[in-house]
């Protein structure tokens, strides 16, 4: 279970604390994995996988394979653009083992 501060993320959500979501969703279809963050982390990949996200729709089906939790929108749109850098994509290779061929 992911923690913020050593306590559970469900219960920083519970006590009204903003939790946002960096997400990494892979495609086996193109063998790439998408970014992008969200506040409903569940409702977002869903979306994802009923073709109502342009930028994911031909890659379906995706599996969400990578999140972290920040306390506020502004520091996961920052996390996010991180791991849009190549930096952060070789980051993400090796972080969740995701070698292209």
């Amino acid at each position: 279970m992911r923690s913020i501060a050593g306590w559970p993320v469900a219960l920083w959500a519970g006590r009204g604390l903003g939790v946002y979501y960096i997400y990494v969703l892979f495609s086996s279809k193109d063998t790439h994995f998408y970014v992008g963050y969200t506040k409903d982390l569940r409702k977002r990949v869903e979306v994802h996988n009923v073709d109502a996200v342009d930028a994911t729709k031909s890659r379906r089906p995706l599996k969400l394979v990578y999140y972290e939790a920040c306390l506020s929108e502004n520091a996961a749109l920052v996390r996010e653009k991180q791991l849009k850098t190549g930096f952060g994509r070789a980051y993400l290779k090796t972080r969740i083992n995701i070698m292209r061929p």
